[in-house]
């Protein structure tokens, strides 16, 4: 990995939309930057640089959604996670880095499909909240989603739109989640070598960068509609992804 002008040239708008994202504008399209990185890094490269910078993220987005969160759902998903991120670890070393170039494409263009068919009712809510067992399934998908791609949103979002959630308790509850999820990937992704010095320096350069973006997601959150950003989001992420998936195959 080079820390060149083509390499800031797609960094800087990849983790500045993530913090937006991870601010509460666009909830669950910040993992759009790892695909994005992974046009011109490696799968573990891509996801070993946003690690760090997705951790500064939801400690910043912490404070403004303290306290605010569901703490029943938020346990369920924490829990069932923990199996969801060693398995996660475990396909990491033993999978070829194709395979991982395939799965997030896979995500990139689910992720899509996922938030159309939600919008247009395909997707629905169940009409009763779901329970523990559900929650932790849920928790668990999104822990092995997010080891490989940072992608845990919509396994997450499954279950908590079951919950009777306002807009701030679900964007709580997911900050609270995903922080808990990315601490634990730290350690793995440490042992599996996939942090670099050159993964390390980039974090510095890049952390500004983070927070800027948290600040105003949490702003944008607060007082702008989301159709335009959601919209960018799909168009990126289909390009990207189908691209990842047509470069793994060939």
């Amino acid at each position: 990995m080079t820390l060149d002008v083509t390499f800031f040239l797609f960094a800087v708008p990849a983790v500045l939309f993530a913090g937006i994202s991870k601010g509460g504008f666009g909830s669950g399209a910040a993992f759009a930057a790892t695909p994005f990185l992974a046009l011109i890094l490696t799968p573990g490269q891509a996801v070993g640089l946003m690690l760090p910078l997705l951790m500064l993220m939801d400690v910043t987005a912490l404070r403004p959604y303290w306290k605010k969160w569901d703490w029943t759902s938020a346990r369920n998903l924490m829990i069932g996670s923990v199996p969801g991120v060693a398995l996660g670890a475990a396909l990491y070393g033993i999978a070829n880095p194709d395979v991982f170039k395939l799965m997030i494409g896979a995500l990139a263009v689910g992720f899509v499909a996922f938030q159309i068919g939600r919008k247009r009712g395909w997707i629905r809510p169940a009409r009763q909240p779901m329970g523990r067992a559900a929650g932790m399934l849920a928790g668990m998908a999104a822990g092995f989603t997010s080891f490989i791609s940072h992608a845990g949103g919509p396994p997450a979002a499954v279950y908590l739109l079951s919950k009777p959630l306002s807009k701030t308790a679900y964007q709580g509850t997911t900050v609270l989640v995903f922080w808990a999820i990315n601490l634990m990937k730290f350690i793995p992704y440490f042992a599996l070598g996939i942090f670099s010095k050159e993964t390390a320096l980039a974090n510095v350069f890049l952390a500004p960068v983070a927070f800027a973006g948290v600040y105003l997601g949490v702003y944008a959150h607060r007082l702008l509609p989301e159709r335009i950003f959601f919209g960018v989001t799909y168009v990126f992420l289909v390009c990207t992804g189908t691209k990842l998936i047509v470069d793994a195959l060939s």
